[in-house]
């Protein structure tokens, strides 16, 4: 079938053109058009040339076709976008509010293409007796026709870059020679697979428990029945949810689909794929963002020609173009890094649930702490939910956990940043050459403003938050906007020992190393970890027991298996329990119970250290219990007296505009239209917790409403009354539903 007419959307990143323009195809290329292709076209009263994707092809025009300009040309460099990926960008954009080229964009984990690389040989032609007999016809001045037929004689095949890098041969002297039929030149195409020569040893199934053949069972009678659905599989650490994975990954591709497999954090990348290189071998490979443009574009080529089956990557992994997906895991599902921050700011859990829906595959969300949203979609019927109440070792049990409170230490005269109980079990571990791992809860730090001498944290009296400390020295609610001084003295012990409270992995090495001069110190942050291998160099160094003791943030708790810890000390659990952030007990419960996991996996018993200044905080003692389901229940009573997700939705509305008080106007101007509205509660507009980032103000509104839906009614109509408002046209107007982090 022939078309004649193609709708585009423009890269105009902006609300006014956001809907498609209708095109002529010109005869040469409609033999080559196809949907989701990046083609060059003429825009606007200038005719600028711009790029855009087709997604529709038509034989009839909607408009009038002497009205329609012509598509110039097919981009050759641009990676096309599946129809079914253009299918769920249309989702994307209605469900968190974005431009539809925002939203096809971020489809593409790919964005170009990126010309492969080749292997180039020079093969001898000539037998050796012709070799031999053209070498002694050779003038004395063909120096490089010499030595390059002298080493040929020797080697009859020679690496291109060898012969002109090292034996000086030119290029023009090289072709020379394959003119005359001397030599030829080869070229091999090299895949990049990253994955490709992993130093690992393909093993077989590992023999599951009951617990887990239980889950595969059901699963496998659920696919028979073509039952796809989504699955929660809450397992405790060390419980083997990886197995279960693995074993219905197993299922999924003897059926001749595929399986997408989503991790936290880039951090996880080697240690998941060396596992699933054992098991699965090349039909594994990975994508993620440190790599290099054509070793990812290698990756998404390979997966849409259905030359691996299974693809294992950060939330971007999630668009991997898969044309028989059948499984979608999503593991430690409760993480925040599933959570776009770029527009649109899409959730990797909602969106795999639409894109399976969209094959018919099935989503399984595993942790062994589940976020608040899954849970209560499993115990309302929505989710399947699994259970592995016990660790997979047969002879590994849960650590001993224990809270250390650092008001008692400062009372005791111990001003270290260790605890006496840490300090003693540290020594100990040392002697007994087994390793420790000192984690710095950091995740959602802010800084909050902590009394030393009895732990009290400065909190809004509007609000259930900490509040945040500027740095003009006031303390703000990023919730309700109140504001105070910092005060002199704590409120409640009137002890002068109050200020703002944070540490660095920086200045725990400092301490480790000057209390214990013996010990092999690793470091794992942001800085340590920016190279290309940053993350794999220090956990192969720690897994190779080159350290004795890992001190790092959160990339060191999640998920990774290290037998031969049997220690973690939490320097300070409250940096995370008291940031501005209604999701902070739920984020602290997280941390704590992941770090505690990561003691005693192997035979050898664990202990976990907790310190903290609030040791009776039921984040810390449920997670000190490893107790979810009381944690649980704690936390929603919480959410449902202050109508939070997962019991109420929430949207934010982000404006941000160099001109303040075009800002301060728009955001004045949002809030009263959906004031005008019933069914909703209004917060705001205040100032965002960074008031100004790159010279642009920031302000919020905060809508919190029963059902989704009124949500995105709600934004709907925002974007339709922004469009026509011209007060508002120089500020720009994001959204963010149920979000993980203050504004």
């Amino acid at each position: 079938m022939e078309y004649l007419y193609a709708d585009i959307i423009i890269d105009i990143s902006h609300e006014a053109v956001d809907r498609v323009f209708q095109y002529r195809i010109p005869s040469f290329l409609r033999a080559r058009i196809q949907i989701g292709q990046q083609v060059r076209i003429p825009f606007g009263r200038g005719d600028r040339e711009r790029l855009g994707y087709v997604v529709a092809l038509r034989q009839e025009a909607d408009y009038d076709v002497r009205k329609l300009k012509e598509i110039t040309a097919i981009e050759e460099h641009g990676v096309p976008i599946e129809s079914e990926l253009i299918r769920l960008a249309y989702w994307m954009k209605n469900q968190y509010g974005s431009t539809i080229y925002h939203a096809l964009r971020t489809v593409l984990p790919v964005k170009a293409r990126v010309s492969g690389t080749e292997n180039k040989t020079i093969r001898l032609l000539l037998s050796r007796e012709e070799a031999e007999k053209q070498l002694a016809g050779y003038p004395a001045s063909h120096v490089g026709k010499i030595r390059l037929m002298r080493e040929l004689l020797d080697s009859p095949e020679l690496s291109y870059r060898l012969v002109v890098g090292k034996l000086n041969v030119s290029a023009s002297t090289i072709q020379s020679l394959a003119k005359s039929g001397a030599v030829d030149i080869l070229s091999r195409p090299v895949s990049r697979d990253p994955v490709k020569g992993m130093d690992v040893r393909r093993d077989g199934q590992t023999e599951l428990n009951r617990d887990q053949k239980a889950i595969a069972e059901e699963f496998r009678e659920h696919q028979r029945q073509g039952i796809a659905g989504t699955y929660l599989l809450y397992g405790v650490t060390g419980s083997g949810k990886t197995e279960v994975y693995m074993e219905l990954i197993r299922q999924v591709i003897e059926q001749g689909k595929q399986a997408i497999v989503l991790i936290p954090e880039i951090a996880l990348t080697y240690q998941t794929v060396k596992r699933f290189y054992q098991r699965f071998g090349n039909q594994v490979s990975i994508l993620h963002s440190r790599m290099s443009g054509g070793e990812r574009y290698d990756q998404y080529r390979r997966a849409k020609q259905g030359e691996i089956s299974i693809l294992i990557g950060p939330r971007s992994a999630l668009f991997a173009p898969f044309s028989r997906l059948g499984l979608i895991v999503i593991d430690e599902e409760h993480e925040g890094t599933y959570k776009s921050e770029n527009t649109p700011k899409y959730h990797a859990r909602e969106t795999a649930i639409e894109r399976a829906r969209m094959h018919g595959a099935s989503v399984v969300l595993g942790s062994a702490t589940p976020s608040l949203e899954s849970y209560t979609k499993a115990k309302l019927g929505e989710y399947h939910l699994w259970k592995l109440p016990r660790r997979a070792v047969s002879r590994a049990a849960l650590p001993d956990v224990h809270i250390a409170d650092l008001r008692e230490e400062m009372a005791n005269g111990n001003r270290t940043m260790f605890s006496a109980k840490l300090r003693e079990l540290i020594r100990d571990r040392l002697m007994k050459n087994q390793q420790v791992m000192l984690f710095i809860n950091r995740r959602g730090y802010h800084n909050f403003v902590s009394c030393r001498s009895c732990g009290h944290v400065v909190k809004c009296p509007h609000c259930d938050v900490s509040m945040t400390i500027h740095n003009n020295g006031m303390l703000v609610c990023h919730y309700c906007g109140h504001r105070r001084p910092l005060p002199r003295r704590c409120p409640k012990c009137r002890s002068p020992h109050i200020a703002g409270f944070g540490v660095g992995t920086q200045k725990v090495v400092e301490a480790v190393q000057k209390e214990f001069p013996q010990a092999r110190v690793l470091r794992m942050d942001m800085d340590t970890t920016r190279g290309k291998q940053g993350h794999e160099t220090i956990l192969q160094q720690f897994s190779n027991r080159e350290a004795d003791i890992l001190v790092g943030t959160q990339m060191i708790v999640k998920g990774h298996d290290f037998s031969n810890v049997t220690l973690v000390g939490i320097i300070a659990a409250d940096l995370s329990l008291h940031s501005s952030d209604y999701r902070s007990g739920e984020r602290t419960f997280q941390l704590l119970t992941q770090a505690a996991g990561r003691a005693g996996r192997g035979t050898l018993p664990g202990d976990v250290v907790i310190q903290t200044y609030s040791p009776d905080h039921y984040s810390i003692v449920t997670a000190a219990k490893q107790d979810y389901e009381d944690f649980y229940e704690q936390e929603m009573t919480y959410r449902r007296i202050l109508h939070y997700p997962p019991v109420y939705h929430m949207m934010v509305v982000l404006l941000t505009g160099e001109d303040e008080g075009k800002v301060i106007q728009a955001g004045d101007l949002l809030a009263s239209r959906i004031s005008r509205q019933d069914g909703a509660t209004v917060i705001g507009p205040n100032e965002a917790s960074v008031a100004r980032v790159n010279d642009r103000y920031r302000r919020v509104i905060y809508v919190k409403a029963l059902e989704y839906g009124q949500l995105t009614e709600r934004k709907d109509c925002l974007e339709q009354y922004i469009e026509q408002e011209p007060r508002i046209r120089d500020v720009n107007v994001q959204f963010d539903f149920d979000p993980m982090s203050t504004y």
